[in-house]
């Protein structure tokens, strides 16, 4: 006898594939997938090689979480046109959660880097950081929307972008350089959302790659003013010219239970006068 044809019980089987025989034995019951033989005497299911590649197949697509029920439709009309469509089905799926686990990975990174600086941070330090290129989407708002406004406003954005919640991303408030230099320190134009696997599309936002000036500020929204006097102080006697926007971001909002705790880092892009 071939060893294809070589008959093995369910439990040898079950072994070769790496799956409890029970659900051999389901499988047989809901009509997916037969045994070879049944053994007359005793009722014992049995299989061969020939069968190897079907089941396999029927355990890709449950790994892949093809319900039973198409799993079913198919294995009755098999051919590698539904295959391919099927496959074609669940490899747009993996993509979509490869693509949600990346950008969890990135916002966790985030807050792992804003924990890092919390326990080394100086906030009366006013430094210079590389940034790289990145997109971020929008949304307008003004003096008169209320926090519950934009809470809204991003939520909607997540959503649009398929995000599922507001921690898989990062956000804050923008404020144009030049309404700053006005005394204008509460002219707020946009929310911002960073989504980590965006590339540019147009009416996406896209802040300059190179040099900005990072420093913080802690506690009381009244002062933050006096905060960016300080900056500008800093940028003038270091020769730095602040242009297009602040990019404000809370970093701490997770790990505390006063507003008064809460730190905003500020970024703004510079040029270097030479």
């Amino acid at each position: 006898m071939a060893k294809k044809d070589k008959l093995l019980t369910i439990g040898q089987f079950a072994a070769l594939h790496g799956i409890n025989k029970k659900t051999l034995m389901w499988y047989d019951e809901i009509g997916l997938f037969k045994p070879a033989a049944v053994n007359p005497e005793n009722g014992y299911r049995c299989y061969n090689y020939h069968q190897s590649p079907i089941l396999e197949t029927i355990l890709l697509l449950r790994e892949l979480n093809v319900s039973i029920r198409d799993i079913q439709v198919f294995m009755k009309n098999r051919s590698a046109q539904n295959l391919k469509c099927l496959l074609d089905r669940q490899i747009a799926e993996l993509d979509l959660q490869l693509m949600h686990l990346s950008a969890v990975r990135k916002t966790l990174s985030t807050h792992q880097q804003n924990m890092s600086t919390l326990l080394t941070m100086d906030l009366s330090e006013i430094g210079i950081v590389e940034k790289e290129t990145r997109c971020l989407v929008t949304v307008d708002i003004d003096q008169d929307t209320s926090f519950e406004d934009e809470v809204e406003l991003i939520t909607a954005q997540t959503e649009k972008y398929r995000l599922g919640r507001l921690h898989d991303a990062t956000y804050g408030s923008m404020i144009a350089v030049s309404s700053l230099q006005n005394g204008n320190f509460l002219d707020y134009s946009k929310l911002f959302i960073e989504i980590p696997f965006l590339t540019y599309e147009e009416g996406l936002h896209m802040p300059p790659s190179g040099k900005y000036l990072r420093a913080f500020h802690k506690g009381d929204w009244d002062q933050i003013p006096q905060r960016y006097e300080e900056i500008f102080s800093f940028a003038k006697e270091h020769g730095l010219i602040l242009h297009e926007y602040s990019y404000e971001m809370g970093i701490n909002e997770n790990v505390i239970d006063r507003m008064e705790d809460y730190i905003v880092q500020i970024e703004i892009p510079i040029r270097i006068i030479s």
